[in-house]
């Protein structure tokens, strides 16, 4: 009887483990998720499909990219009206601190 019972609790455990171990893996997946604002789309143009709901992606870097993306699913493309180019990078305050004043010295 007792033998019995320990093999019953050795064969829950894993299962209790595993079904622990997808619910934390599921908690941490919605939260990224969430975590994640539409608005971070960064790119030029957005696809509108004709679904009735208003779904839209502005994944795209050309127009091109997006007409391939909603032929066939019906929708259009417009400018994304958000995008924000990115801006260049500016150089290390070291290296720029350096090339202004290495400039007008005369090497010996």
């Amino acid at each position: 009887m007792l033998t019995r019972h320990l093999d019953r609790l050795r064969r829950k455990r894993p299962m209790r483990i595993a079904g622990a171990v997808l619910l934390i893996a599921g908690l941490v997946a919605a939260a990224a998720g969430m975590a994640t604002p539409a608005a971070a789309q960064n790119y030029p143009w957005c696809a509108h499909y004709d679904k009735g709901d208003g779904e839209m992606n502005c994944g795209f870097v050309s127009f091109a990219q997006c007409l391939a993306d909603v032929s066939g699913l019906g929708g259009f493309c417009q400018e994304n009206n958000t995008y924000k180019p990115p801006t260049a990078a500016r150089p290390a305050r070291r290296a720029a601190h350096r090339a202004a004043h290495h400039h007008g010295r005369k090497s010996s």
